[in-house]
């Protein structure tokens, strides 16, 4: 029996229930082709600042470099969310991400056809969608300094900086050649170059790796017109590669394409090698949504989803990812639907019914 050590990291809200659908997925999954997935928990998040005053306590980014991989649920909730505090729940996923060399954060949006009447989008304008986001992780406004809060003769008065070397720019960039190589052979590189230093940057050193890559049609698109396109014309898309806060805006955007931020899936890779992949870390993109949490209403799909792109790329086992995809797309194509996804006439199911519908088609 082949072992994998999965470092699990539920955070706040709704994360330890989706989490917990998506472990139930996996053990299903290894029980029928015989896996035994390891999971070593730890607290995360505002949770970990209520027991240990910190939101990534010491230990938990050593226990996840000795994984193969870590599975993540979300982080923050209004309990936490004081501006003025100096510890927040956030800094454990931005500190996973950067303790980890995590660069590259590759967020698939698929629209399912029997979903398409989640969207408030016309089935015209969804038919066709799948794309990719790759959203660079460590640079740009979340990490730049200085970053701070002071008080002046004249009042309050805050900064943020963006900042970008070449390097960090061309890994990400050639992660998104190289993935639309393997894809439509399409990339859009995103940026504000027009306003903003960093984008003028970026899309530079774009121009200056397109040649490598004469098999892929590039387009540079600034931010806003992204944003327009994603809603009027999101088929023309194929791999988009963004900075940070621009992938991370667009990509909750994308979310309606797919009818709800409970089906989209994220993957966030460095260079580190696993014993059968690339380690990274797996998480839905929905955040904690504490207005349902406990109640059994939160969507697992994403959270189950993300743990197939967890076996693409960390576990080495891309037919076992295929096997989890399909028993989603079974389960939904048979009408079950969370109340996030759910219209007029479908089957409405609780979060632990829709992991207990994912995980007998897995058993199959």
């Amino acid at each position: 029996m082949t072992d994998f050590r999965i470092a699990l990291l539920p955070g706040d809200g709704i994360g330890p229930e989706v989490i917990t659908e998506a472990t139930k997925v996996l053990e299903s999954l290894g029980k029928r082709f015989g896996y035994n997935f390891q999971f070593q928990e730890a607290i995360v998040g505002g949770a970990a600042i209520d027991k240990y005053g910190v939101a990534l306590p010491d230990g938990v980014l050593e226990m996840c470099k000795k994984s193969d991989a870590v599975l993540f649920g979300a982080v923050g909730g209004p309990k936490w969310d004081d501006p003025t505090s100096k510890v927040r729940p956030e800094q454990a996923i931005l500190g996973l991400r950067k303790g980890l060399q995590l660069f590259a954060n590759l967020r698939p949006v698929e629209v399912m056809p029997f979903l398409m009447d989640a969207s408030p989008l016309k089935k015209e304008i969804l038919e066709g969608v799948d794309l990719v986001v790759i959203r660079e992780l460590t640079g740009g406004l979340y990490f730049g300094k200085p970053q701070k809060t002071w008080t002046t003769s004249r009042g309050r008065r805050a900064v943020d900086t963006m900042a970008y070397s070449e390097g960090e720019i061309a890994r990400v960039v050639r992660v998104g050649f190289e993935l639309a190589r393997g894809r439509k052979k399409r990339l859009a590189s995103v940026d504000k170059a027009n306003v903003v230093e960093t984008s003028r940057l970026w899309r530079q050193v774009v121009n200056e790796i397109a040649p490598e890559y004469p098999d892929v049609q590039v387009e540079h698109v600034l931010v806003d017109t992204a944003a327009m396109r994603l809603i009027q014309r999101p088929a023309s898309f194929d791999v988009i590669v963004t900075e940070n806060m621009f992938g991370d805006i667009l990509t909750d955007e994308a979310s309606v394409l797919a009818g709800s931020m409970g089906m989209l899936t994220s993957a966030s890779l460095g260079t580190r090698r696993t014993r059968r992949g690339t380690f990274g870390m797996y998480e839905p993109i929905h955040g904690t949504a504490p207005d349902i949490a406990g109640q059994k209403k939160a969507n697992p799909i994403a959270a189950v989803l993300s743990t197939a792109l967890m076996l693409r790329y960390s576990l080495g086992l891309p037919r076992e990812a295929d096997v989890i995809e399909d028993a989603v797309k079974r389960v939904l194509n048979a009408g079950h639907r969370t109340v996030d996804i759910a219209v007029q006439g479908d089957k409405v199911v609780n979060t632990v019914e829709m992991g207990d519908l994912i995980a007998a088609e897995v058993a199959k």
